[in-house]
């Protein structure tokens, strides 16, 4: 494959392969989190529009409770995975049993406010979930990750113990 983006000048060769992702979970989160404020941003404009500043608030209320409870695993993610990689998905579920109990207990301990409009609340939620979602994994797919170790040379046995000449 040749790299046709050279500037004119510049020695045009095949490109160059990048190496493993070292830890994908922070890239992950970043571009959810882009994906999660575009369509907060464009539901807030509707809401704004049609139901007036309730549904805004609406809308971001349940936006950030959809960006809080997956975010909070990717950085879980980055900051175990850094640690102990093989040791993430372990994290993960016990991340996700801890949140699913604790939003549970947080949110219907507070009950819903007054000023919530229902549905922009619920079309927030469900925009934002299947967003971030598809971008997670189109975000993961695209990671290289390196699931076996470099082949080792065998040190050479027959000559003088040198190596090659």
């Amino acid at each position: 494959m040749k790299d046709k983006s050279a500037p004119h000048g510049a020695v045009r060769g095949p490109a160059a392969v990048s190496g493993p992702s070292a830890t994908p979970w922070l890239n992950i989160l970043k571009k959810c989190l882009l994906v999660a404020a575009a369509a907060t941003a464009g539901l807030a404009l509707a809401a704004l529009i049609v139901s007036g500043w309730p549904g805004v608030g609406s809308v971001v209320f349940g936006s950030s409770v959809v960006v809080a409870f997956f975010g909070l695993s990717l950085l879980v993610g980055h900051v175990y995975g850094r640690k102990n990689p093989s040791g993430a998905i372990g994290m993960f579920m016990v991340t996700y049993l801890v949140k699913v109990v604790g939003f549970a207990v947080i949110l219907f301990t507070l009950g819903a406010p007054t000023w919530l409009n229902g549905p922009w609340f619920a079309a927030a939620g469900v925009v934002v979930v299947l967003l971030w979602q598809a971008t997670e994994v189109l975000t993961f797919s695209r990671q290289r990750l390196q699931l076996y170790n470099d082949p080792v040379e065998p040190p050479s046995t027959t000559g003088s113990g040198k190596g090659p000449a």
